[in-house]
């Protein structure tokens, strides 16, 4: 037998042949031709890209890490004081609200499937009444945490495509671990919020399918599969948060990150005054100084307290209309709706009175912000009685939000905002002495 090579000439057995194999990915993009060829190309491209920009935007320096000593007795009273430090915030109070109900109900529904309520509810038609109003009332819970948690969710995509600086920021600050620089961030986050976003939506399909079915007609598999889809994926998104880079600590080698260049350039000296003792512009009542605000802020709650939050530099204002056109609205909708299908009245009805409470509670939400304001800028608190300033924070926001919140934009208008402090407006006087005064130019390195 002869051996030959590609050309057709013979081979010595001690002769090698040598074949070149071409890379992986020049045999995909090979086999599949120019239809997907330009995809993969533009999503390198795109990786690459994000990648510099990441690489451009330091991380905050690493701080010195404490070994704690772990003590057997615990300390009850720094334990309260955390607790109530945690329990100031409303958002956390309606997290333990939350927890709370969908324990009860769990626990409820898995004595019903597995017989530990037989002696309560003796027959199977009443059982199956109960498991029904079970499933309906977590598929409200479930479905309103999905709907505070998206506008934040959607925010954070928006941030993912534009990604410039600030937006690399931001998003370290909650998907990294320290806030620091990892490789392929944008990736991983990509994947992270992609998982996030599938959850929220597996809830709405499964809410869809609660409100359009009955219990008897619903389709078994499209339920369990939907049911599966919502557990596994934020399973699944938590641990890609831990396990991946994002959760990890780099490793002993620095990270390739190169500080942003120092700004230089000659600017004017800045003439504005910081407020040392800024005040509210006018009493809660006091409407009459600019009955527009007082009107938009009546009328247009979301929009101007999104807008307003904005301008103060205290977050996104799409995130913050969205947020709250849900805490005030999405309760009503869905716990309503849900009791519509559980044929008992006075669970129904229940339910019902939970969602306009729910609703009402949602103006707790620009309290929460007006407190954060109050403490950002200094601005003086007012404390009745025995109640601290920001329970009566809290109570101007519901039994007064119009009057509370056309306050603080009167307020916001009065100042000039920059870098959460206020600056104190210039009067044509202080304009004129600014003018006649000499003016040096200052270099700000």
């Amino acid at each position: 037998m002869v051996t030959v090579d590609a050309n057709g000439d013979e081979l010595e057995s001690g002769d090698r042949i040598q074949i070149q194999v071409p890379p992986l990915e020049e045999r995909l993009l090979a086999q599949s031709g120019t239809k997907f060829a330009w995809i993969l190309d533009f999503f390198h491209r795109t990786l690459d890209r994000r990648e510099e920009i990441s690489i451009s935007v330091p991380s905050p320096v690493a701080g010195v890490r404490r070994h704690l000593q772990f003590f057997r007795r615990i300390n009850w009273a720094s334990l309260l004081r955390a607790g109530k430090e945690w329990l100031k915030n409303p958002l956390h109070i309606a997290l333990l609200l939350w927890l709370l109900c969908v324990a009860a109900s769990v626990a409820m529904l898995g004595g019903l499937l597995l017989g530990l309520l037989n002696r309560v509810f003796p027959t199977k038609s009443l059982r199956n009444h109960w498991i029904e109003i079970n499933n309906q009332f977590l598929n409200a819970l479930f479905t309103l945490m999905s709907l505070y948690q998206h506008p934040n969710l959607f925010h954070h995509l928006f941030m993912l495509c534009r990604w410039s600086s600030e937006d690399v920021v931001e998003l370290r600050k909650v998907y990294c671990k320290n806030a620091a620089y990892r490789p392929r961030e944008w990736l991983h986050m990509l994947v992270l919020l992609l998982l996030l976003h599938l959850t929220c939506f597996a809830q709405y399909a499964l809410c869809g399918l609660y409100w359009g079915y009955s219990s008897k007609s619903r389709p078994e598999a499209l339920e369990a599969s939907l049911f599966a889809l919502g557990i596994t994926a934020p399973v699944l998104a938590a641990l890609y948060a831990v396990c991946s880079p994002l959760g990890r600590d780099c490793g002993g080698a620095a990270a390739p990150e190169c500080d942003k260049p120092a700004k230089q350039g000659f600017k004017l000296l800045d003439q504005r005054i910081a407020e040392k003792n800024p005040q509210w512009n006018g009493a809660l009542l006091d409407c009459r100084d600019d009955t527009s605000i007082c009107c938009l802020s009546f009328f247009c709650t979301c929009c101007v307290f999104g807008w307003n939050m904005e301008r103060l530099g205290m977050g996104n204002m799409y995130v913050h209309v969205s947020t709250f056109l849900v805490l005030c609205f999405a309760p009503f909708w869905i716990f309503n709706i849900a009791a519509l299908n559980i044929h008992n009245y006075v669970i129904g009805d229940a339910i019902g009175i939970a969602g306009v409470l729910l609703c009402v509670f949602g103006l707790l939400y620009g309290g929460f912000w007006r407190i954060q304001m109050r403490k950002r800028f200094k601005l003086p608190g007012d404390g009745i009685c025995w109640f601290s300033a920001s329970i009566v924070d809290y109570a101007k926001w519901i039994f007064c939000w119009a009057c509370a919140l056309a306050q603080e934009v009167r307020t916001g208008n009065s100042y000039d905002v920059e870098e959460g402090s206020l600056f104190r407006k210039l009067t044509e006087t202080d304009e004129e002495d600014s003018m006649s005064a000499p003016i040096q130019p200052v270099m700000r390195l």
